[in-house]
């Protein structure tokens, strides 16, 4: 790994002539190279998969408070899924969200167009005139139901050079249920949703990608078996990648509460299964982590784990939590974390890095607290977590656009 996109440390104290430093550096083409056991400089981080909830659902989440919300995690480059009013199932939907990302975003913003007309399995998009515009395509939200649509969707994606970017979760299984079925779930009476309903669909995706030679990315992996399956698929030279969420590899569902803040789809699974994805980040099965990042109102979030809203916020608090919980304690190096955060997923999904980087006080120590994020969104399951890491500034084209207090 160069220097250019290496993790790099910083010799100074993060006052006024430390601010200086980084404000000449912002003309400079490279990211200026530091050296102290404190400050950190990292690449642009890229999230393949977020939701600003604009178009349609601005009470939750816009396009600027979700961009200003990555900067200040370190992130200069965002993939936004299609689950919107109206979904980007055409160029003249795609425009409105284009339109508003040129309008608001402070970061790079990348779109998807979706799979299916409406997210609803039943008819292609128009994929062809979408293709120029968007990161992929992707029906996230829901499971495309149908082997037969989904095969004619990569069919499509393939002749496109386009990923299809799946959300695996078959509906047929899934019998009303909203946390993982568990040993949580049979103690408070819950309904379960069974791992099968996440791996059965990728185990038929996979067969598909064989079949047709798409390029296919599976979202959010929480499962063992879906570990497993993308491991083999990989070794049989398939072209395929996968990510997970912080969230997964640092939580289990013997951590649950009953609050709202604990929901999110796919759910926290068993401790096997968090040890299988950790796993997985170590040995390159899983190539990259993203936050999922999807806010809802107060209102949403606060109707217990039954009721509420699937859904938790994560942008700001990815990489302290990945650095605590797996750098610091050796579980995983800094540099498989860049790769995961940052090179990975632009390498994959084609997202340059020209000249996007944030700065970082390692040592900082504080518990995370919901009040103090820029996004709408304020449930999480880290609430009152111990961290260190705070994002001191974010530069992204040359531009400073986060500046901590």
């Amino acid at each position: 790994m160069t220097d250019r996109i290496k993790a790099t440390v910083i010799s100074a104290s993060l006052g006024s002539s430390f601010m200086d430093t980084i404000g000449a550096s912002i003309s400079s083409p490279a990211i200026s190279v530091f050296n102290s056991p404190r400050f950190a400089v990292f690449p642009g981080f890229c999230d393949v998969h977020v939701h600003f909830r604009e178009p349609g659902f601005s009470y939750k989440e816009t396009i600027g408070t979700g961009s200003l919300a990555s900067a200040r995690g370190g992130y200069t480059a965002v993939c936004t899924m299609p689950n919107l009013n109206p979904v980007p199932d055409s160029l003249e939907h795609l425009k409105m969200q284009l339109d508003l990302i040129e309008q608001s975003a402070c970061i790079h913003v990348y779109p998807y167009g979706a799979i299916t007309v409406g997210e609803k399995g039943e008819t292609l998009a128009d994929l062809e005139a979408m293709a120029p515009y968007v990161a992929g395509f992707s029906d996230d939200g829901r499971g495309v139901q149908s082997a037969q649509m989904m095969e004619q969707a990569m069919l499509r994606a393939k002749a496109l050079g386009k990923l299809i970017v799946a959300h695996c979760e078959d509906n047929s299984l899934l019998r009303g249920g909203y946390i993982h079925d568990g040993s949580y779930a049979k103690a408070h009476n819950h309904r379960g949703i069974c791992s099968e309903s996440e791996w059965g669909q990728i185990a038929r995706d996979l067969e598909l990608v064989a079949k047709t030679g798409v390029s296919y990315h599976v979202c959010h992996i929480s499962t063992k078996e879906s570990v497993e399956l993308i491991r083999q698929a990989k070794a049989q030279g398939l072209d395929v990648t996968c990510e997970t969420g912080p969230h997964y590899l640092v939580m289990d569902d013997s951590m649950l509460q009953e609050d709202g803040r604990f929901k999110m789809n796919p759910p926290l699974r068993s401790k096997e299964d968090r040890d299988a994805l950790v796993q997985g980040i170590l040995d390159g099965t899983i190539d990259m982590i993203a936050t999922d990042h999807a806010p809802h109102s107060a209102e949403e979030k606060a109707k217990g784990l039954e009721k509420s809203a699937f859904g938790v916020v994560g942008i700001e608090t990815a990489f302290p939590i990945l650095y605590t919980y797996l750098v610091k304690p050796g579980i995983l190096s800094m540099d498989r974390l860049v790769e995961l955060l940052c090179i990975n997923p632009r390498k994959r999904f084609g997202l340059s890095l020209g000249c996007d980087y944030s700065v970082w006080d390692l040592q900082a120590s504080y518990a995370i607290d919901p009040k103090d994020f820029l996004s709408q969104g304020k449930a999480t399951p880290f609430t009152g977590w111990q961290v260190n890491g705070q994002c001191m500034a974010t530069v992204c084209d040359g531009k400073l656009v986060y500046k901590a207090k």
